[in-house]
């Protein structure tokens, strides 16, 4: 493949991420990675100069409270556009006629909206590295693993019920169960979203890494089974048009 036509796919392929994030996010998705991060760490900011619910802020705080919280709101919001935005845009028709089917219509998207996750996230961890100092790659790693299992969740029963308000309940509902149980993050619950190994543990750093391990292959595995069933019911176009 020469240079020129492995650079024109490249700019093709942008090209189609870029439209499925507007599809998915709005005209100006550009701003969630700016407005989030501005609105988030100023507001915590503010709640760690007058001592509200943050007092310090260590590796513990880092991975959940600063980086996966406003990164799983996006992702619940993202995740129920994919499917169920297309249902309400009544533009899920042509999504069927799509070359490569829906499924490649989803991918895209689905994508999209990782990206916009990512981008989101080292803007703000740039910010946290240099406000509060270095802290380990893999605390980054647990809150996109965190906000990637929620975008597949709301995107997979906003596609069950064909609808975005019983989809953000669901979601809403299981980030509520999992937030209370594991404490977002306190403590160290390997069945958890929220799992966060800088907590506060009397494990020793074998044990801990063993349950990193546990953890973040447990749910890579659970994120792509939950991605298959959501693509698989996103296939079922009698379903999805006929209600």
């Amino acid at each position: 493949m020469s240079f020129a036509r492995f650079r024109q796919r490249t700019f093709a392929e942008i090209n189609l991420l870029r439209r499925a994030a507007v599809a998915t996010a709005g005209r100006f998705f550009w701003l969630i990675p700016i407005v989030v991060p501005i609105i988030w760490l100023t507001a915590n900011e503010f709640l760690l100069t007058i001592r509200l619910f943050l007092e310090t802020v260590g590796v513990r705080e880092i991975q959940n409270r600063l980086l996966g919280l406003p990164l799983v709101v996006i992702a619940i919001f993202l995740g129920l556009r994919i499917v169920a935005g297309e249902i309400n845009a009544r533009t899920l028709e042509i999504v069927y006629t799509v070359p490569g089917g829906a499924s490649r219509v989803w991918t895209t998207k689905l994508l999209a909206a990782a990206a916009i996750l990512l981008s989101t996230e080292v803007i703000m961890a740039v910010y946290l590295w240099f406000r509060f100092g270095p802290f380990p790659i893999e605390a980054m790693y647990g809150a996109f693993q965190c906000a990637i299992f929620f975008l597949v969740i709301s995107m997979g029963f906003s596609a069950l019920f064909r609808s975005e308000v019983s989809g953000a309940i669901v979601s809403c509902a299981l980030l509520f169960l999992f937030g209370v149980f594991s404490g977002f993050g306190h403590t160290q619950h390997i069945w958890s979203p929220f799992f966060n190994p800088y907590a506060d543990s009397f494990l020793s750093d074998t044990s801990v890494l063993v349950n990193i391990l546990r953890n973040r292959i447990g749910f890579a595995i659970v994120i792509g089974i939950l991605v298959w069933l959501a693509f698989l019911r996103g296939e079922r176009r009698e379903k999805l048009l006929g209600g």
